[in-house]
């Protein structure tokens, strides 16, 4: 027989689970220990004292004597009953009786109910916990247990739902206080109409801000140190797995609902099988064992002297059941009364100030319903890992402990114009220090989703540039009313159009305005930026992307821009007509748009100084002729092209200042372009020119000239009549020699004459006065051959800065 302790380990369950057993569960637990002492006492018993006594049943005894009478026979009959006999049975006889009369005699359930029991109790055991058990649930389970303990021992849970309740009581007080004077920058509404309510954040110091209140000191209730910050943005990364996981499938509420079905049917068997054999227990029981050529008697009358105990155990047995079905039948009716397959975190939100708890569905939302029958602040302490606002908190407070003020001025630098510049790379957040920083000019935000720009930043009065790097930012309205007011600068990259912040179109003030991601959808379908008419003082707008048509939007500020630059990533620019409204445009720029000639609607554009054409299709430009109606014009950039001869018509362009060819087809210089007399900078650079015509002397005001790598082989002597060239780029020619009338340069600062076939380098080289070593690219060979005079002179330092306007 089974001990208590061997029995009972079949119902040991971790204590970790106790969370998610409901009230139902422990109930039917300890009915199921009852009931295995039922069946071990009874067990016991049956073992220690179960047996059956039997006797014989003796037949009457007839005496017959006859009495002489007068007629010599017996005139009566006397029947003697005989009382108090002997069987005359030994011992082993009544032992092998009572042996076969347990079996004939005894009802099977009389034998073997302390069994049944035992049995049927297991069975009721395992199907209670079967659930923690099954692998597929139990690692679910477990994982769930081990979150919700670790959630809800977290200090910040404790720190959040304490701040959510600050909040409330500030915003109470708040709403009893009377009017306040507000900070500046604070407005009750927008110039536009929009409600000026913004959403609070939380600083480093511990203030809550916003745009309609003014600064109020919370009192921090919980420290939250470094670790402890780690090991909350854990749980939220565990939370977010393991929801995605569970969420997935119901198969811990199935095999829930699928053990108390099987209990609720095996409470039915075991009421209906059981009822009927209450009544075959008792104490006296006839036996026919056919063994009369052995004992001698053929009936035997046995008592059970068990009888009485099982009966009233059996009793107790039924009334235990009768409960626990009642109670399984409750269990079902709980979990099909409501939808346990979806959770909702209705009365959080409304309590805390976490509003975007999502509802759970499918396992997730189960167990969330086991776990309110224990405890329901469990699910209220798990529901602040569920909000993305909670988390976000989180990450500001960790990322405000890691970003200090000192650590953020280290990392401010002064870019090529001079100004103070902060980078700021895949950040949680925008560290409130960054604001800090009064004197900061360029603020730079990169892969920074969550960013939040508070109105702590009408701080920085110096700041005139934002870059948004994939980072869509949020902004208060008071933040809002300071960049309207001063951005000057804006940058901002993106995938999707989408993520371009609807803010950006109200900059009123803003002057540049650079776009870089896609514009277009997966049907080739320009998406349409929003209007762009509040940008009124807009003059740059820089767009990088793959348009196949000039946004029409941009036509809202056609009228101000001053320069327009599309980089188009190699899409075809289809549609141009746009460009006709931009008559205020003093620089275009249409790179990598595949345009195969130049377009007309360019010659509309009156104020026209600088076009650049670079790195398209274009093979031949005879339209430049009507560059005549372009009366402004000063730089034609038609480098990186396929452009094979350059027309005469280029003699219209008599304004023409700079003119880039590189990178194209050219294999001569016509004439028509040593006509203009205004050229101060001529590139013809990687092309497949042969001859430099002696008409370049022509040139008296060319300042910069290149044609690197052609296939020059002879420097012309009219080429030093340009006596005012400050950069001449030769290399990669075929020269053979360089004339001693180089000297005639004397405002010369840079010479390149790398990679041709030179044996020697003049020494009249030492006469060009600005020239020195840095500003002489030659083989070091030819340099070292140089008479050490010129090379002294070349070594020389020089104060005179170098002005190359290329």
């Amino acid at each position: 027989m089974f001990t208590l302790a061997e029995v009972a380990s079949l119902n040991d369950i971790q204590p970790t689970y106790r969370i998610l057993k409901p009230w139902w569960d422990v109930f039917m637990d300890y009915l199921a220990v009852v009931m295995l002492m039922v069946a071990i006492f009874a067990g016991t018993m049956q073992l220690t004292k179960d047996q059956v006594v039997c006797l014989p049943v003796l037949q009457p005894t007839v005496n017959s004597k006859a009495q002489p009478g007068t007629s010599g026979k017996a005139d009566f009959t006397t029947v003697e009953t005989t009382t108090g006999r002997k069987t005359n049975l030994d011992f082993q006889q009544y032992v092998f009786i009572n042996q076969m009369c347990y079996h004939l005699a005894l009802p099977w359930y009389s034998k073997y109910f302390p069994y049944l029991v035992l049995i049927h109790t297991i069975i009721l055991i395992v199907s209670s916990n079967f659930w923690f058990k099954y692998p597929k649930t139990c690692s679910k389970i477990e994982h769930f247990v081990s979150i919700l303990g670790k959630c809800f021992e977290s200090p910040w849970t404790t720190k959040a739902l304490s701040e959510t309740a600050c909040e409330d009581s500030e915003e109470n007080k708040q709403r009893l206080t009377g009017a306040q004077s507000l900070p500046k920058y604070v407005s009750t509404s927008s110039d536009e109409g929009s409600p000026s309510a913004s959403t609070p954040m939380i600083t480093k110091s511990g203030f809550k801000f916003s745009a309609d209140k003014p600064m109020i000191e919370v009192p921090s209730v919980t420290i939250l140190d470094k670790k402890d910050g780690e090991q909350a943005k854990a749980l939220f990364e565990k939370v977010r797995k393991f929801r995605a996981h569970v969420e997935d499938s119901d198969l811990i509420y199935k095999l829930y609902v699928g053990q108390t079905v099987i209990k609720t049917v095996k409470f039915i068997f075991i009421l209906c099988y059981t009822a009927n054999f209450v009544n075959t227990i008792s104490f006296e029981h006839i036996c026919n064992p056919k063994v009369e050529h052995l004992i001698g008697y053929t009936q035997f009358e046995c008592t059970h002297n068990m009888a009485y105990m099982l009966k009233k155990l059996l009793i107790s047995y039924i009334s235990l059941i009768c409960v626990y079905g009642f109670i399984c039948l409750y269990t079902l009716f709980w979990l099909f009364r409501i939808p346990l397959k979806e959770y909702s975190f209705e009365k959080v939100r409304e309590e805390s100030s976490f509003s975007d708890i999502p509802d759970v569905k499918n396992d997730f939302a189960f167990l969330l319903h086991m776990v309110d029958q224990y405890d329901q602040l469990y699910s209220k302490r798990f529901g602040v890992f569920l909000s993305e606002v909670s988390e976000n908190k989180l990450r500001e407070i960790s990322l405000n402990h890691e970003w200090t003020f000192e650590k953020l001025r280290q990392h401010v630098s002064r870019n090529a114009q001079d100004k103070q510049e902060l980078h700021l790379f895949m950040l949680s957040g925008v560290p409130d220090a960054v604001f800090d920083l009064t004197d900061l000019d360029v603020l730079k935000l990169e892969l920074i989703p969550e960013a939040k720009i508070p109105a702590k930043i009408s701080q920085m009065t110096n700041l005139q540039e934002l870059h948004l790097c994939h980072c869509p930012a949020k902004v208060e309205q008071t933040a809002f009313s300071f960049l309207r007011d001063h951005l000057r600068c804006l940058h901002v990259k993106f995938t999707d159009v989408g993520e371009i912040p609807a803010w950006v179109y109200l900059l009123k003030n803003l002057r540049e305005l650079y776009l870089i991601g896609n514009l277009n959808s997966e049907n080739n379908k320009m998406i349409g930026l929003e209007s762009l008419r509040e940008l009124r003082h807009l003059k740059i707008l820089h767009v990088k992307s793959n348009l196949t048509k000039i946004p029409p939007n941009i036509t809202d500020v056609a009228p101000h821009l001053t320069k327009l630059v599309i980089h188009n990533d190699g899409t075809k620019l289809v549609v141009l007509n746009s460009l006709k409204k931009m008559t205020n445009v003093a620089e275009l720029e249409l790179q990598n748009c595949e345009l195969e000639r130049i377009p007309h609607a360019i010659f509309s554009l009156s104020n026209l100084q600088e076009l650049d054409l670079k790195s398209n299709s274009i093979r031949t430009i005879e339209e430049i002729i009507s560059f005549q109606h372009l009366k402004r014009l000063t730089c034609l950039k038609l480098w990186h092209n396929k452009i094979v001869n350059i027309p005469s018509s280029i003699t219209h362009v008599k304004n023409l200042e700079s003119l880039y060819l590189s990178n194209n087809k050219l294999e001569s210089l016509p004439a028509a372009v040593f006509s203009l007399q205004k050229l101060r900078c001529l590139d013809v650079s990687y092309n497949s020119i042969a001859l430099i015509p002696v008409e370049i002397g022509l040139l008296q005001n060319l300042q910069h000239f290149h044609i690197t790598g052609n296939k020059v082989d002879v420097l012309p002597k009219q080429l030093f009549k340009c006596v005012k060239l400050r950069t001449l780029s030769l290399g990669q020619n075929c020269i053979t020699s360089v004339p001693d009338k180089v000297s005639q340069l004397l405002q010369l600062t840079h010479l390149e004459l790398k990679g041709n076939c030179l044996d020697r380098l003049p020494a009249t080289l030492g006469q060009c006065q600005l020239l020195r070593k840095s500003g002489l690219v030659v083989e070091d060979h030819l340099f070292d051959a140089l008479p050490s005079e010129v090379k002294e002179v070349l070594n020389q330092d020089t104060s005179i800065p170098f002005a190359n306007g290329i």
